[in-house]
């Protein structure tokens, strides 16, 4: 088998994705003929475990030959924002993406209809662009990363605290001011709670975050809270993620939401904003569904800015009261039983096998 492949290797959520995909097609098919060309020219395979020393020399030799034995009269895989996905190696450019509004522009509208086909994640997404008239777009769900992800039988605190994690990379669109605000009124400096705080953003520089933070909680401190710095090894990510009893996935907009997914596959609570591409996976049974309340806008002068071209719209919204009752009603789940033995049948329900072979299918 061939395939031509073009897409981020790197530590980030679009960088993990690619090499999740790459690996399963190796691990599939190891005489498969790779032709990749890595978005950015660089292949950082950091954060992954690296064991096996043969899938990174294909996945270098991929690289190496691309230039050289490639045809555009090939289709090829992508996986990007749309924003730079007009351009292709291909005249069939099968391309994944992520969009996380609520208001395609022109321009996104454009370069969707440009492609052979789209993917994604979310099917709010592709209902928009659907209602917009790209018939070319399609759904199609994430996976469980098994070869980085795993539940650890492992005591991480002395007490019997209930530990609450919040994720995602710091910035209006995933609420962490509310959230915080939010959760210190409720349970801050109580001994019986804590709240582990993974938000660093690799965007934004790491003391305008700590200024942003201090800022939101009045320049309190607070025992029972910390924040984490940025973990490079998904190992010691995967341990964090275990060391929760509850996840707060309560962003306005999201493509999936890989660290709340997999944290409810590893059989964690969680507190969850039904809208967007969260109703893919979290239901009633392996999570504490919040509504929304309406809408904001998504505009915040870092990542998202209005009269662009792209990512223009709005976000989903909640009221405090129905955050703070979703995380009563998830402390009472696990106080009952601290493993969610429904979320973790979202590993078998969401595997790479199935995010692979609908890729497959699709270039044949």
């Amino acid at each position: 088998m061939s395939l031509a492949v073009n897409a981020p290797l790197n530590s980030v959520s679009f960088g993990q994705i690619s090499c999740s995909f790459l690996r399963n097609i190796y691990e599939s098919d190891p005489s498969t003929k790779l032709t990749l060309f890595p978005i950015g020219n660089n292949i950082d395979l950091s954060s992954q475990n690296l064991s096996d020393e043969k899938f990174l020399d294909w996945i270098k030799a991929g690289a190496s030959n691309s230039l050289s034995t490639y045809s555009r009269k090939n289709k090829i895989f992508k996986l990007w924002h749309l924003n730079g996905s007009l351009e292709s190696y291909s005249k069939e450019q099968i391309l994944l993406s992520f969009y996380e509004l609520d208001s395609p522009t022109k321009e996104e509208l454009n370069i969707v209809k440009n492609n052979s086909k789209v993917f994604f994640t979310s099917n709010y997404t592709v209902s928009l662009f659907k209602d917009l008239g790209c018939s070319n777009v399609e759904f199609l769900p994430l996976f469980f990363d098994k070869f980085n992800f795993s539940i650890k039988e492992k005591k991480y605190f002395s007490d019997n605290r209930i530990v609450f994690n919040l994720v995602g990379k710091l910035e209006k669109r995933k609420h962490h001011e509310k959230i915080l605000k939010s959760w210190v009124k409720r349970f801050g400096n109580n001994p019986k709670y804590s709240l582990q705080c993974s938000i660093y953003n690799p965007f934004l520089d790491p003391k305008q975050q700590s200024a942003v933070i201090s800022n939101w909680l009045d320049n309190k401190s607070y025992f029972n809270i910390s924040f984490l710095s940025f973990m490079q090894k998904n190992s010691a990510y995967n341990d964090y993620l275990n060391s929760g009893d509850i996840v707060i996935g309560m962003s306005g907009g999201e493509g999936w939401g890989l660290p709340e997914f997999h944290s409810v596959a590893l059989g964690k609570h969680a507190v969850i904003l039904n809208q967007h591409s969260y109703r893919d996976w979290a239901n009633k049974d392996n999570s504490v569904l919040v509504d929304a309340n309406g809408k904001i806008n998504a505009f915040d002068g870092v990542f998202f800015h209005p009269n662009q071209p792209f990512n223009q719209g709005n976000i989903f919204d909640f009221s405090e009261d129905a955050f703070l009752a979703g995380c009563e009603e998830a402390i009472n789940r696990v106080e009952s039983n601290r493993i969610n033995s429904a979320g973790i049948a979202l590993q078998e329900k969401f595997k790479i096998s199935n995010f692979t072979s609908k890729v497959l299918e699709v270039l044949k």
